[in-house]
């Protein structure tokens, strides 16, 4: 997917990382349901698509940091920032994060829906107008912040910039230039750390419904995507 395709993000729907003995295990249903229902942090709020590990070995907090992505195939380290913000504002700020990538994008869908979390699945739409993709993405937003088997990559390939919406709800910004992107994040007031963590590096769980890949199915007809 864009990027990171070919990276070593988890393809499984129960865990996301599995070193050792799962915090899940031992753990009855009526403590497991209580775990899932908790979606609050603090002040921060997870959307319905991830849930973390039982002992909590990330705390969900909102913030980004500055990384980098590194393909050992073709050689080339590309500059990374990954963001986390708290649901109710999460959505504007991806739409919002779109704008610098231009007046016509690429898009590629990613979905695991029934592949029973063994692979991702990957779509591909080529120049699509960005007002048009905006105004498709809005029709889909509660699948798309909920699904946790769906993830989402606008980019535009002659900058190269690209957003990733991914299926954990991270904000996933790729490029030579991210100053944009940067600055956008400080008009939404979203704290730059060294030391947060993401959700995705500890054990987390995913949750998506037979709805929700239905609408999935809609979205990527009206994208005009091809597998």
């Amino acid at each position: 997917m864009g990027f990171i395709k070919k990276s070593s993000r988890s393809n499984t729907r129960d865990a996301g990382v599995k070193k050792g003995r799962s915090s899940f295990e031992g753990v009855s249903e009526n403590q497991l349901e209580e775990h899932l229902a908790i979606a609050r942090y603090g002040s921060f709020r997870l959307t319905e698509a991830v849930r973390p590990s039982y002992d909590l070995q990330v705390v969900p907090s909102a913030g980004w940091r500055r990384d980098a992505y590194v393909d050992d195939i073709a050689r080339v380290k590309v500059p990374v920032i990954i963001a986390a913000q708290t649901r109710e504002k999460l959505f504007e700020l991806f739409i919002d994060l779109l704008t610098p990538l231009g007046d016509e994008v690429d898009v590629v869908l990613e979905t695991s829906h029934q592949s029973h979390g063994k692979r991702h699945k990957d779509m591909h739409r080529e120049n699509i107008d960005l007002p048009i993709l905006k105004s498709i993405l809005y029709d889909y937003e509660e699948m798309l912040m909920n699904d946790g088997c769906t993830g989402i990559a606008v980019l535009n390939p002659s900058m190269p910039l690209e957003v990733q919406f991914d299926e954990h709800k991270l904000l996933v910004l790729y490029g030579h230039e991210l100053e944009a992107f940067e600055g956008i994040l400080e008009d939404h007031r979203l704290p730059v750390s060294d030391t947060i963590r993401f959700i995705t590096e500890g054990e987390h769980v995913h949750s998506s419904s037979v709805e929700y890949g239905e609408l999935f199915n809609e979205m990527k007809y009206r994208i005009g995507v091809e597998e």
